[in-house]
């Protein structure tokens, strides 16, 4: 099967003389994901897999010029591979890439494809030999490539890690990494949702998504909001721990400002759980942050709601 891909995406790239017009590439991973490593060169070379490993062979295409390499950690658990490389093959294929290759720890050929491939060193990459998956995608004629990206994903209990890999002829504009897309929902071995609270202890903090405030001010909706009851239930279960509440801005407006504004907001969400969830007050702390800890840039509209959020992190009682 995987084979049979792989020679389609070649045949298709010979037959193209010219790269197709495309988007800029700008690769989106999850809002929590987080840069382990990177290491870039101005000049270097990338042995790009353009198929699997078969008969005791894996075939590569030696990319030449610059090439740009980081490892990123995303602290969320029960994650499958394909839910975390899907979004990323998408953009890649919306930018003008040809994917030649896309196998799975089976079908890329297990232990002796994962070792014959580049991969950055552990701890900051960590590649499990059971539940991995790659891409590589080529812009330009499979004699001749422009760039290739290489994505390397690999999954575990309580985390996901993605490599990715660019080499070719690189710009500043070329393949942005940036942070801010929504966070797949984990699942448990019986296909569940992952619980909030297992997500909680795993990673130590949780985004509270789906709260609404009115703009520019700390007034939390009328909800309601299941985020909220998820904490109260959460702090029922466990008298030997308290959950501070930290609000965070975009980075429109001073400093103080943002400082102000994001513990309000974090108070405001304390409030709601004590008056109606009926949380102790002693169990929950509520703290600001402004725009000194952003998830992804500020640079843009999407970067910016991104940023603007409410935290739950986990702390001892006592």
């Amino acid at each position: 099967m995987i084979s049979a891909k792989v020679r389609c995406g070649l045949l298709s790239l010979a037959l193209m003389s010219v790269s197709l017009p495309a988007a800029a590439l700008d690769l989106v991973l999850p809002q929590n994901a987080r840069k382990t490593i990177e290491r870039n060169s101005k000049l270097d070379s990338y042995a790009a897999p353009i198929g699997p490993f078969e008969n005791g062979t894996l075939e590569t295409r030696l990319i030449e010029g610059a090439v740009r390499r980081s490892a990123w950690k995303i602290a969320s658990p029960g994650l499958t591979t394909l839910q975390v490389l899907a979004p990323l093959r998408d953009q890649l294929q919306e930018a003008g890439y040809q994917v030649v290759l896309d196998c799975d720890h089976r079908t890329c050929g297990g232990f002796d494809f994962r070792f014959g491939t580049e991969v950055m060193p552990a701890p900051s990459m960590f590649v499990n030999i059971r539940a991995y998956r790659f891409v590589l995608g080529i812009k330009g004629t499979d004699a001749n490539p422009d760039q290739v990206v290489g994505l390397l994903v690999s999954a575990s209990d309580t985390a996901s890690h993605v490599q990715i890999i660019q080499a070719g002829q690189l710009d500043g504009d070329t393949g942005q990494i940036k942070t801010g897309a929504s966070v797949p929902t984990g699942v448990t071995p019986d296909g569940t949702s992952a619980p909030f609270e297992t997500v909680l202890l795993s990673t130590g903090s949780v985004v509270l998504d789906g709260l609404d405030f009115a703009t520019g001010t700390s007034d939390l909706g009328a909800g309601p909001f299941p985020v909220l009851k998820s904490i109260a239930d959460f702090l029922k279960t466990r008298d030997d721990v308290r959950v501070a509440l930290v609000g965070h801005t975009d980075s429109v407006g001073s400093l103080d400002n943002n400082i102000a504004l994001s513990k309000r907001r974090a108070a405001s969400v304390r409030a709601r759980l004590i008056e109606t969830y009926g949380v102790a007050p002693a169990r929950l702390d509520a703290e600001g942050m402004g725009y000194l800890s952003p998830l992804t840039s500020n640079l843009d509209k999407a970067g910016r709601e991104a940023n603007r959020r409410v935290e739950a992190i986990i702390l001892p009682l006592n």
